[in-house]
């Protein structure tokens, strides 16, 4: 096989042992198959004739109100269907970056997606990935390509866990400034609000020259929350 992204096939006469080797359009090497265009179209097509055939194979016992319930299938799914489909992403995964090859692989998923659901096929595979809770296919390729990056180190900036004991204390952190600006206003206005045990209730203050003017206070009921009495203690204000 000659790898080459030229439009005009190229043929060349290998011999080894006086014995002409044949030349080919694709090579399967380690599981995942190669163009010579350089593409992964003829994987991306091996993994979906695979996959259908379970699939289908595995429907005869997945009816709509009868068969294998919602946790088998999905188990039947993540244990062995996804790894078929994932095998290898990381060298295959700008297969994403052309619709035609991105939409066969989400059509895979929609075909289990329907059998695990029990839904109907007018159903968008944005609903059944919902109902079903599994991630769609092309963002847990994408996953998969990133977290093999991370282990083999190719990542450095990614977020890792880490003990309590490394975790930087909140006063080296957090830097509070205290100043008073000089203000021309005479008018000032304070708001409050607090919720008790059993009373939750908001209050307002106004100031004019150092001195109150006015004051209100307002009762909620008990089952409003803390900061639905900071917005009516805002709001009353206004």
């Amino acid at each position: 096989m000659i790898m080459s992204r030229r439009k005009r096939k190229e043929k060349r006469e290998v011999e080894i042992n006086n014995k002409i080797l044949e030349q080919v359009n694709s090579i399967k090497y380690l599981g995942i198959i190669f163009h010579g265009k350089i593409t992964f179209r003829d994987h991306v097509n091996y993994i979906e004739e695979k996959c259908t055939k379970l699939i289908f194979t595995l429907s005869k016992s997945a009816k709509v109100t009868r068969g294998l319930k919602h946790k088998t299938l999905k188990i039947t799914y993540t244990g062995g269907i996804l790894p078929l489909i994932l095998y290898g992403a990381p060298v295959w995964k700008s297969v994403l970056d052309n619709t035609s090859y991105k939409a066969t692989l989400l059509r895979i998923q929609r075909i289990i997606n329907i059998k695990i659901a029990k839904a109907y096929r007018t159903v968008s595979n944005e609903a059944l990935c919902v109902i079903t809770g599994l991630t769609p296919i092309n963002i847990k390729i994408e996953e998969t390509a990133k977290y093999y990056e991370c282990i083999k180190g190719y990542e450095k900036l990614i977020d890792r866990e880490m003990g309590a004991k490394y975790w930087t204390h909140p006063a080296n952190s957090v830097k509070i400034t205290e100043g008073q600006e000089d203000s021309k206003h005479t008018i000032q206005v304070y708001t409050d609000g607090s919720k008790g045990e059993h009373r939750i209730g908001s209050g307002i203050q106004i100031f004019t020259d150092s001195n109150i003017t006015d004051m209100k206070k307002y009762r909620l009921n008990w089952q409003s929350s803390n900061n639905q009495a900071e917005q009516l203690a805002i709001l009353k204000a206004l």
